[in-house]
Order: C-alpha cells, then structure tokens, then sequence
C-alpha cells in the first residue's frame, strides 16, 4: 500500500465525520482503449453545490509488488488534483478518477474515502493491466507480413500495458495500411486482452464487393436525354481484364492506380472516372465503378517524305485500334515513292483474350518494293544491272552496246546473242544502268509474352519472342523485269570488267528468292522512362533461322544482340529547369549511353541479307550503309544526352564500328566492289527536337576524325 501523508491537523480531526458526505466509493468500469473518454459525466454529481471535505491521506492499493510499481504509483498519483490538506467534493474526485483511467495504465480503477483519525483518507484502488506480450489482429490480415507487426509493437513488450500508448502504435500501423494502399483498412479496439498479455486487434479491411464498367459520354453522364444508358464499343471485358482488383479482394488503392494507369495505356480511353460505392450490408465493403470515356480510335493520314531507299515518297495510312471493340489493331499502310513502294496490311491482338501470361499476337501481309543500300554507295559508286550476262571464264566481260577493237581487228556484235555466237569463248553483257530494287512479296506471324509467371499484372523486365515469315524476294530493274546480275560502276571503265567484279544479286543467281524463317528472341529493359531514359538498361538477343525449302531458297542462320546501358549525370545546366529556384525540383533528365551490338550469318547468304554498316542509327560519320557490308560486325557508342531550351536538346557522341574482316565472305562481295572501308570511327554532335511521334535528329558526325563530315536526320533514339 502507497500513502500520501499530511502533518496532523487539529482541524482535520473535527471534520472527520464529514466525510461521509464524499458518499459511497467510486468506481468505473474496466475501460478498452477505444472507451477510454477522459470526458466522461461523474457518477450521481451533487447538482446543489457539494459540501468540500479536508483529505488527510491519498492511498493507492493493487501494485504492491508490481515490477513497475514505481512509475504506477507516479502515474496515478501525477493525474490526481487531489492532494492531502486540499478539500475537495465528490465531483472532484470523479474527475480524478477518470484521469487515472486515462493515463492507459489501468484496466479498473476504484476510489473510496474513508474517514480516518485526521480526516478523510482517499483509497485508490487499481488494477494494472498485465505485461505486453503480443499483439494480434482479428481477423488475421493476409496482406500484413509479420515482421512489420513485430517491428510495430516489440518495443513495447515485456512492459506493462498501456492503451495510450497501444493508441500511438495502432495509428502507425494504421498508417502502415494507408500507405501501402489499404485506405479503407480501419484498427481498433483492443478487443481483448488476455491475462497472459495478449492484446486482440480489430481489422476491419475493406473489401471489394464488385467492379462495374459504366461508359460515359464527354459530358461524363451516364444516361443520355432519354434517361438511357450511355453505350460502349469497348467490350465490358477488355476493360476489365486490365483490371487487378478483383471482387473479393481487399481493396487497394496503389493497385487500382496502376489499373487505371494500364487502362489508359490502352490509348482506347480519353478518361476513366473511379466511384467508390459502398455496400450497405457490408460495412466497409464498396463497389469500384469505372467511368470510361471512350475516344476515337480510328484514322486516316497521310504525308510526304524522302528515304534513300524510296526517295520522295507519298504515304497513306488507315487504322483502327478498337477493331470490334476487342483492342485489335488493324492497319493498312501504302507508300509510294521514286524508287519503289510499301502495301503492309497489319493485324495485332495486344491480349489474346483468355491468356493469363498476356501474350500478345502480330500478323502481317506485305507487297514492298525498294533499292537496297547494299547495292549503294554515296561516295563510290553503285551496283547496276546489267541483262544477258554469260560467263565464259576468261578474264572479261565486254559492253555490247559499245565498240571495242580486239587484236585480230574484229569488232563486237551489237547484241549479247550474236557475240556469244561468233565469239562463245568471251563472256559478253548489255549494260542497263539501272539501280536495283528488290520486291518483296511475304506475311509473318509472331507471338509476344513477357515472362510474368502467368500473373498479367507482374511487372517483369523480360520479354520472350517467337515467330515465322515467308517471303519471295526478287532482284528487278525500274521496269519490274527480272535482274541478278549487276556491275560496279565504280569497276566499269571503258564498257568492259572483271568476271570476277560482276556480281550475282540473288541467292544461287536465281530470278526470285524464297526465304521461309523462324525467329526467336528475348528482351530485357528496365530504364526507368521509356521515351527519355536516364539510367537502368536494356539487352536483346535474337535468333532467326533460315530454312531452305528448294535450290533457291538459302539456309542461313542470323544471330544479332545489343546491350545499353545509361548512367545519370548532372554536368551542364543550360536548361533554366536545371537550376531550380529555392523549393523547387529539378527538373533536368541528362545522361551518359553506352550502347554496344554485333552480330553475325552463318550459311548460305543472299547479299542483299548482309549486315549494313553506316547511317543515323549506326557509324554516324558515313551514310546509309556506306561503311561495310558485312557478313559479321561490332558496334559501339558512347553518347551525352543534356536539355537546352524548351523542346530541343543536345547530344555529343562517339561511334565505333568493325566489319571483322568479314565484306570478302558476302557472296558477290558488293562491299569490296564499291570500296566501302569496313572500319570506322565517327565523332560528332547534334540537336534533338521533341515532337508529337518522337525525337527528330539533326546531328553532324566528322569520318575517322577528318574534315569529312555527314550530315544526318533521324527519327527517333538511336537507341
């Protein structure tokens, strides 16, 4: 038993009796912490002004013993107005009563006056509650690991149990739920607390009773003027499948963000409204409702442009990318140029519906036409074709369109059939001049699928690729007739060449070509924007097997990987963003890239197949193919990317480049023929414009660090 004892008090002796007016004992009942109220009415209060009695004694009973007994004692005792000498009313102790009750520590307090030889004694009696030892939640949350509860509520066990601070803990595990998502997750109580020290939790989770898709019109009605629904092309079904939060699932509001997020990477949705309505019958229960606002997704465009392989070109395009309101996307795209043309009629399924890994599918039919810059050099020379070539084996072959004098005074026919029978041991040609186009009649099919474990929600950096093509690949000249024969015009002096120096453009010289492959391939990216990244980095490599299925249809096996990587910088400020005022963030996204690639054939290889070395998106100081021809080769660049002004940025690059020796083992060696070098570095500069379909490059790059420079206009990253 703890006393708090005054000196003796004549006075005290005579108004001993008075204590009665203090009346019978006072008592709450054992308090939780969710009825813990320090504001709680006094039992029975004197509404007529209460007689105040001298206290002689303040006695706290029930911790005796108590490893804590101390601190009690202090925490009871410091939450009491009442002191010996001081008189008081029966309200008074009732509000001191409750104040030892709010101090968390006691699950019963009691007061009871009692008249003693000098006054009234004030008899405390409390009941602690017993030492912490667990916490635990009903029911027991699935979505709550247990090291976070421990880390919570540790520190508090093995000491008494306080509800004030049992409230502090519950708020932080409460705000634990909040932050990771759990926004309807509600704590409290305790329900129980076990002698043993075990505290019980109440958990109300919040649930998801359904997800209801309800379309709505600009305006963001749901009805129109005739108070009927606002209909969809969009099937109910592609908009949920992006949906993670399923109906019985505890709600979460960072997953159901990364649905909307996915939903409007649909680009089918100009705008998703989220509704939470609750469920009168399960509190804390609700409804998600998903307010789409669709958008078009059809189009039409058109435009002019210019390639080296088409030259001035016209295109048209028209597409849909809700086809039947299932997410397909089907395009027809044709292009009309100088040199040739593009028909590509495209289908792509995003999501096959049904499949849980959400592999996605692409098919395609195409008709093009192009020059092929392997055949092209715009530093020297280019391969032309030439008509009614027989090779005889000798040293040369002769023009018959010109006149040439041989040694027995005799000179050539004006046609390739006469030559060939008057003089059958010369091997003769009728040079045509015209640059070579390959057509290309074909489809593909291909099957994509990130490597998520059968969850389409997962976020996983790897991709895995597999597909077939078929396509007739036939070498012509402008007027669309047949030509596997060409010549350097570089190597063509005075209307004769080299046997060796004419070149057969097709596999196995044959009119047309038929290449059947498969193809497999994986990616892995993790940058962290995929317009614009500044640092992670992204690896793909890639297998496409060639099968020959006649004598002119080659086998071959094309095997290609690259590997990037970024790092952040911070080094020049031009850009006003990257020099933030006082409070505010920067906001300037520069890096150093790295980026390597090679790649190689293996077999029987069509030149026109053959690796291109040169150009905006390779070796930058030489042009569209002009540095090698290879059946092997290694690339390297080392780039800074940095903001300037508004849209446009800046870059500074190197680029490095090898054939490995490899433009000899081309078949024709159309490399060679046109002194293509094989090796390369370039280094340079250039500004990048941002525009509505991408970055737009104009960058200049010097030739092996000489005073010959290239200019060149890209679309899109180089990598």
């Amino acid at each position: 038993m703890t006393r708090r004892r005054t000196r003796r008090s004549p006075v005290a002796v005579g108004q001993g009796l008075l204590g009665l007016a203090l009346g019978l004992p006072l008592t709450a009942a054992p308090l939780l912490a969710q009825e813990v109220d320090v504001n709680t009415d006094p039992v029975n209060v004197l509404e007529v002004a209460a007689p105040r009695v001298l206290i002689s004694e303040v006695i706290i009973e029930g911790i005796t013993g108590h490893p804590e007994e101390e601190r009690l004692q202090v925490a009871a005792y410091g939450a009491m107005q009442v002191r010996p000498g001081s008189r008081v009313t029966r309200e008074e102790l009732q509000r001191d009563l409750n104040a030892i009750q709010a101090t968390g520590w006691f699950s019963d307090v009691r007061i009871n006056p009692v008249n003693g030889p000098l006054g009234v004694q004030v008899v405390v009696q409390v009941e602690p509650f017993p030492t912490l030892s667990s916490v635990e939640l009903d029911p027991v949350s699935e979505e709550l690991p247990e090291d976070v509860l421990e880390e919570i509520f540790s520190p508090d066990y093995g000491r008494t149990l306080n509800l004030n601070d049992l409230q502090t803990r519950m708020k932080e595990l409460q705000g634990w739920y909040a932050e990771q998502g759990y926004s309807l997750a509600r704590i409290s109580g305790p329900e129980r607390v076990s002698p043993e020290g075990v505290v019980t939790l109440k958990l109300i989770q919040g649930r998801v009773a359904d997800v209801e898709v309800q379309f709505l019109n600009k305006e963001g009605d749901a009805t129109d003027e005739n108070g009927d629904p606002i209909g969809g092309k969009t099937k109910e079904w592609v908009i949920t499948r992006e949906i993670s939060v399923q109906p019985g699932d505890t709600f979460n509001r960072n997953r159901l963000e990364k649905d909307i997020k996915r939903l409007y990477g649909t680009q089918l949705f100009s705008d998703v409204k989220v509704t939470l309505k609750p469920v009168p019958e399960e509190p804390g229960d609700v409804v998600i409702v998903l307010g789409i606002v669709e958008q078009s997704t059809g189009q039409l465009s058109g435009g002019l442009g210019y390639s080296q392989s088409q030259g001035v070109f016209g295109q048209v395009q028209l597409q849909d990318s809700n086809f039947f309101g299932r997410a397909w996307n089907v395009g027809l795209n044709v292009t009309y140029g100088q040199y040739g043309g593009l028909a590509n009629l495209n289908f792509t399924d995003p999501w096959i519906k049904g499949d849980r890994h959400r592999t996605s599918f692409r098919g395609s039919l195409f008709l093009s036409q192009q020059v092929p810059q392997v055949f092209q050099s715009e530093d020297s020379g280019n391969i032309r074709t030439i008509d009614g070539y027989e090779d005889n084996g000798n040293k040369y072959a002769y023009d018959v369109g010109r006149k040439y004098q041989f040694s027995d005074n005799q000179k050539v026919p004006g046609s390739v059939n006469r030559a060939e029978k008057e003089y059958p041991n010369r091997s003769w040609f009728d040079y045509e001049g015209d640059s070579f186009a390959l057509r290309k009649t074909g489809g593909s099919i291909a099957f994509t699928r990130p490597l998520n474990g059968g969850d389409p929600f997962k976020d996983t950096p790897w991709r895995v690729l597999a597909g077939l093509s078929l396509s007739e690949v036939r070498p012509i000249n402008f007027a669309a007739d047949s030509r596997v024969y060409g010549v350097s015009t570089r190597n063509f002096n005075d209307g004769r060449v080299k046997n060796k120096d004419i070149i057969c453009v097709s596999y196995n010289c044959a009119d047309s070509n038929l290449l059947t492959g498969v193809r497999f391939a994986t990616t892995y990216n993790n940058f962290n924007n995929p317009r614009n990244p500044t640092s992670g980095n992204f690896f793909t490599a890639s297998s496409e097997q060639f099968i020959g299925v006649n004598e002119d249809s080659p086998t071959f096996n094309r095997l290609r990987g690259s590997y990037t990587q970024f790092f952040p910088v911070n080094w020049l400020k031009l850009h006003k963003k990257c020099r933030p005022k006082p409070g505010e963030v920067a906001d300037c996204p520069q890096a150093i890239g790295f980026q390597v690639k090679a790649g190689t054939i293996i077999g029987d290889l069509p030149p026109y197949e053959a690796f291109c070395m040169g150009g905006s998106n390779s070796i930058r100081g030489w042009y569209d193919c002009d540095l090698a021809v290879a059946r092997s080769f290694g690339e390297v660049t080392l780039e800074y990317r940095f903001p300037i002004i508004s849209v446009f940025s800046g870059e500074l690059f190197v680029d490095a480049g090898t054939d490995f020796n490899t433009q000899k083992n081309v078949p024709g060696k159309p490399g060679l023929l046109l002194n293509k070098d094989g090796s390369g570095v370039s280094v340079g500069t250039g500004v990048i414009v941002g525009t509505p379909v991408g970055p737009l490059r104009l960058e200049v790059a010097s030739k092996d660090f000489t005073e010959d420079w290239r200019f060149n206009l890209g679309v899109g990253w180089k990598f």
